[in-house]
């Protein structure tokens, strides 16, 4: 736990989930709910190990960490249901669609052409869910 964390006498759980809906919002709520029938535990552990202890130090703010995260996702090229969440978020702390593009174009370099093409594929997929909801006022 970092000092900041003993100051403010947040727990973990409390960390985690004001962390989660700063950078996720609904869709990282969407997440937590799917685990509730199935595994309330795992998203207590979900909220408390990535979210109220990783993304909550400091070091690196939360653009730079999405930013990680988007290429760790992109270079395994398996998890694409966090890659959309991922892809979101860091649009969510303000990376541009430009950005998240060129990671992934990047991540060919390392991961291959096959991984960087499946992260294309879902950026491609939230940019056009974005392009779609009504405006709100």
């Amino acid at each position: 736990m970092t000092q900041e964390h003993q100051m403010t006498g947040e727990s973990r759980l409390e960390r985690g989930r004001r962390a989660l809906a700063e950078i996720d919002g609904q869709a990282g709520e969407n997440v937590v709910a799917a685990l509730a029938d199935i595994a309330p535990d795992f998203a207590t552990y979900l909220l408390e190990f990535p979210f109220g202890d990783i993304y909550s130090r400091p070091g690196l703010d939360l653009r730079a960490r999405e930013i990680a995260t988007i290429a760790a996702l992109t270079a395994m090229g398996t998890a694409a249901p966090q890659l959309k969440v991922h892809i979101e978020a860091g649009l969510n702390v303000g990376l541009s669609r430009e950005e998240i593009t060129e990671i992934m174009m990047q991540m060919a370099v390392y991961a291959g052409f096959p991984s960087a093409l499946n992260g294309l594929s879902a950026a491609k997929e939230v940019f056009g869910k974005r392009d779609v909801l009504p405006l709100t006022m």
